[in-house]
């Protein structure tokens, strides 16, 4: 996936590892990841097109059983699994691809979130096989919760083992999930939502989702991991947050294309207006930025790259700011009809909304990065 120009070097001398600073990267799928895309965009294509989602937003289920079931079929949920615990045996680049599409479709499955869970499950300090075979299988569902900041979830040991007071949210899937992964400042754990009861499906802008808050007093949970389980949750959050921003920003910029060249205004094409070619071409250069950022950080986290927190939060700064500019991009140039619901732009707009703020903002995401990068500096590693 990750390539250098010409002129360019693998590594310095020292045995550096790739680094996004070097300046001379080009970025391109493999023919298997190709594949791996056009079979995941085929199967979307019959089960996600349009009207299928609208048929699902009208129909007020949490999420679309059917697709969620052709994933299950296909192995999605265990892509970034090893073979040996029941996935693929592929990785977060390959994930990041079916996210992606994911995003270009406006999909209304709970993918990440199960993904996600799956993924703390499995670098648990005490994994549970169950677990793994049941969300890798799809037959469980599981969601992510990630809480910081004064109001953060806490976690303390009982007489009985841990407990988790707070409130976390909202959270996709918290509604129809078995298990929630819930981060706290401390450590991951994990909570059978079967058991203790399920949080009510609360009303949202974006239809496609299922979101609620998942209120914890008390209730039982398991330990999966300390710190660097949090930093490794909200790595992959942040890279696979990123990647839905991508795929739902890049349809955007296709529909908007579209659009101004069918739209006839004075006789010609809008597309023709000087106006609406720069900001045209202003959405390609945040969307080219979004997929560069995003892949990079995709291969970071696949490669298990010592910058791989930089890149996570480098990838969701640039995602969330960008989203803003092309979905307000695409609505100027759609005019009144971009406002309306009979018009899909609603769909992907509501989505990044919800989007950009998950697993931390632009801002959150700053200053994650700049502590990254201080801390490169006082260890004397230098930035680049």
């Amino acid at each position: 996936m990750l390539r250098y120009g010409s002129g360019a070097r693998p590594a310095d001398s020292d045995g550096r590892r790739p680094s996004i600073y070097d300046g001379a990267m080009e970025f391109e799928l493999s023919d298997d990841q190709l594949a791996l895309r056009d079979a995941a965009r085929g199967l979307l294509d019959d089960l996600a097109d349009h009207d299928a989602v609208r048929a699902h937003v009208a129909s007020g289920q949490p999420f679309d059983a059917s697709l969620w079931a052709g994933m299950a079929e296909q192995g999605w949920l265990g892509v970034a699994l090893p073979e040996g615990q029941g996935g693929l045996g592929l990785g977060w680049v390959e994930a990041v691809v079916l996210v992606e599409e994911l995003g270009r479709h406006a999909a209304p499955v709970p993918f990440l979130p199960s993904l996600l869970a799956l993924s703390m499950v499995a670098l648990a300090d005490d994994p549970r096989p169950a677990w793994l075979a049941d969300l890798a299988s799809g037959e469980r569902i599981g969601c992510a919760a990630w809480s910081h900041g004064p109001s953060a979830v806490t976690a303390r040991r009982g007489a009985d083992g841990w407990e988790l007071s707070g409130r976390a949210g909202p959270v996709e899937a918290a509604a129809v999930a078995d298990i929630a992964v819930v981060a706290t400042p401390t450590g991951v754990f994990a909570v059978d939502l079967a058991a203790v009861g399920r949080p009510r499906q609360e009303p949202a802008m974006d239809l496609t989702r299922c979101l609620s808050w998942l209120d914890l007093d008390g209730a039982p949970a398991i330990r999966l991991g300390g710190e660097e389980l949090v930093d490794a949750l909200l790595d992959l959050a942040a890279v696979g947050t990123s990647a839905s921003l991508l795929g739902g920003c890049d349809r955007v910029l296709e529909m908007s294309v579209q659009y101004a060249k069918d739209r006839v205004q004075f006789g010609q094409p809008i597309g023709s207006f000087q106006a609406i070619k720069h900001r045209s071409a202003d959405m390609v250069v945040d969307v080219e930025g979004m997929r560069s950022t995003t892949w990079y950080a995709a291969w970071a986290l696949a490669a298990d790259d010592g910058d791989r927190s930089i890149a996570a939060s480098t990838a969701k700064t640039w995602c969330s700011d960008a989203a803003k500019r092309v979905m307000a991009s695409a609505l100027q140039i759609h005019g009144g009809i971009g406002f309306t619901w009979e018009h899909d732009l609603h769909l992907f707009l509501k989505r990044s909304q919800f989007e950009r703020v998950s697993y931390g903002d632009a801002s959150y995401h700053r200053e994650r990065l700049s502590g990254r990068l201080r801390a490169r500096l006082d260890s004397g590693a230098g930035l680049f």
